[in-house]
Parts: C-alpha cells; structure tokens; sequence
C-alpha cells in the first residue's frame, strides 16, 4: 500500500510540473455562470503554489474578483477556535475532560442549566458535537429576524437563550453527533476568559497567527483594510453583504479571510506549527464512533471526506467556503464560491483540480 502511495505522489509531483496558470484558471472559470457569481481558489503543494479567481465581486458593480478579496468563512472558524482550546488544553488552562460548568460565566450557566446538565456536558463533547446541544440557528426565529432586520446586533447571550427556548435537547451528552453552532458559542466565551481579550485578539495569541504573516484573517470590524476587501456572498439569490457579522460572530464563525491564508493555516496546523506538542494534533483528529452513524465523521474542529477517493480533512462555511487537507498527495487547497454549491458535501472544484492535475 506504501509503495503504491510513493508512486501516485511522485506521479502527481511530476504532473505538476507542467500543469499551467491558464489550465487552473479555465478550471475556475468553469465554475461560474448565471446562479454563482463568483468563485476563489487557492492550491499548495510540494511544487505548485496558486491563487485565482473567477467572476465579479458582486453581481450589481461587476467589479472582478482578485485573488486578495476576503469573504465570511463562517463556520470554518470553528477549525480556529478548536485549535485555540487545544492550546489552552497545553498550557494547562483547562482539559478536554472538564465539564463546561468549570469554565463559563454565572450567567449563561443559569441559562443553559435549565436544559442542559452542564456538569455533565464535556469540552471535548462541545468540540465535537456530541454534547446533545439543539442549534440555536435551527429555530425559525433566528432566519426568520436575520431576513426582516438583517442589520440586527445579537449578543451571545441571546442567541444562548434561544437555544434553550425554542428547542429540546438532542440527547444524552456525548452518546450523538448532532452539528449545532450553540457549543461553538460556549467554546468561544471559554477563549475570551482565559485570553482576556475578544476571540479575534484570543485566538490570534493562543495560535500565534500573525507570525505566519496572516494579515487578511481577522474578525470583522476589526481590520479596516481586510473589511474593505469583502466580497457580496449570496444566499438563495440574496445578497447577505448587508447581514450583521455578529449572525455567528461569538465563536462559531465570525472571520474573514482569503483562501491563500486558510491555505496557509491549515498547513501551518497540519506540519506542526501551530500547537507545541505533537500529540495534540493528534487528538484533534482522533476518530470517533457512536451507537448511530454520525452524519459527518466529525473530530474536533475538523471533519474527513473522501475527495476523488482520497481521505481529506475539512471544514466548510456555510456561505460557500471550504478548505482541504490531503495527506496522500500532500495538497492543501481552499475555495469560496460566492453562493452555495448545491449537491455534495465537498466542492466541485476540488475533484475538478485533481482531475487537471
């Protein structure tokens, strides 16, 4: 199996060689029309590193995209906060196996404690949804008030209200997958607490991220520059531009980046640069099972596909992002289209890449 491996990656690494800018490009190109506005990409590998785009930043200036563009890359911050808990794991600030009770405020306590038994409910369940959290973005309220008042501010605090009051809990804690954004929202107070800053500053200092030169991965309304670069995302034709950050601001989204700094991150992760022991990153990804088929195969922070029959480790955003990791090949790749792909879990352009490759 090893020996086959070998020969597919050095096969790929010649490949490489001579596949050109306006190959990855027509690609890219492909990808848009009348429903998808536009498209980035960015590709990394041993010996190819690549960023396009394709299309129009929004469809009223048809201003053309640039591979510098940022865009909200929505719950694929909640790769960033689980990294950043891991790294408060290290510095001996809290464990995996700590009750959440131990760790948030008196406040939100007493709210989810009318539902939930918090002394119960682990980090490491929260990291992997399995705590038996009803998400709070499944109530009707919730899209409900973002499409008539899009520019309204949420708290985290409300939006861990609504989670106790307009669902029921999913199950016993730790005994189901069940994806909810409410136990990002815990994880990211946690962050805030024990970094005493916001996530944005939390997060940047547990995982050193300006060292690596990520200038575009901020917070929203945080870097000036990094906001002017947004890109309009779409949702069933609307244009969300205008939609509040704070929408998952608290911990289960909330960046902004470009798909060349989430390449960058996730091979920052992934050759172990970002936690101080190795081990870590193995419990991130260590694998888990329940009683029932989890609807995705969902670690900490991080979840595998299969991309053109290779195990990848990913993450997606529900506004149209998505970045890769695979080990076989040794690639790194990430994407923002700017509405939702429909049909597959995984992206097209990825399998379509590999494919001109």
């Amino acid at each position: 199996m090893m020996k086959r491996v070998s020969i597919l990656f050095i096969a790929l690494i010649l490949t490489l060689q001579f596949v050109s800018a306006q190959d990855l490009q027509a690609v890219l190109d492909s990808q848009v029309g009348e429903e998808m506005p536009g498209i980035l990409f960015s590709i990394s590998s041993a010996d190819l590193n690549w960023s396009g785009a394709a299309g129009v930043i929004d469809t009223e200036s048809k201003e053309p995209l640039t591979p510098e563009n940022t865009f909200r890359i929505a719950s694929v911050t909640k790769t960033y906060v689980a990294a950043s808990i891991l790294r408060l794991m290290e510095e001996g600030k809290l464990n995996q196996s700590d009750p959440i009770s131990q760790h948030i405020s008196a406040e939100h306590l007493d709210i989810l404690a009318q539902d939930y038994p918090v002394d119960q409910i682990t980090i490491r369940q929260t990291l992997r949804h399995s705590a038996g959290f009803f998400d709070h973005t499944n109530a009707p309220e919730f899209f409900d008030r973002i499409l008539t008042t899009p520019s309204h501010e949420w708290t985290r605090t409300e939006q861990l209200k609504l989670c106790v009051e307009k669902g029921e809990p999913i199950g016993p804690p730790g005994e189901q997958f069940s994806y909810s954004d409410t136990g990002y929202l815990i994880l990211g107070e946690i962050i805030e607490k024990y970094t005493g800053k916001d996530l944005d500053g939390g997060i940047k200092e547990l995982l050193g991220l300006e060292k690596f030169g990520l200038e575009r991965t901020d917070f929203e309304r945080r870097d000036p520059e990094t906001d002017s670069l947004r890109i309009h995302q779409y949702f069933q034709g609307i244009d969300t531009f205008g939609f509040s950050p704070t929408v998952d601001y608290y911990g289960g989204g909330g960046l902004l980046s470009t798909t060349s700094e989430l390449v960058q991150f996730f091979q920052a992760l992934f050759v172990g640069q970002i936690f101080k022991n190795p081990e870590t990153l193995e419990i991130m990804l260590e694998p888990v099972s329940y009683a029932e088929k989890a609807r995705m195969d969902y670690q900490l922070g991080m979840y595998r596909v299969q991309i053109a029959g290779k195990l990848a480790y990913t993450h997606t955003g529900f506004w149209g992002t998505q970045v890769v990791y695979i080990p076989d090949l040794e690639i790194f790749m990430a994407a923002n289209y700017s509405s939702a792909w429909k049909g597959s879990a995984v992206a097209p352009i990825f399998s379509e890449i590999l494919e001109e490759l």
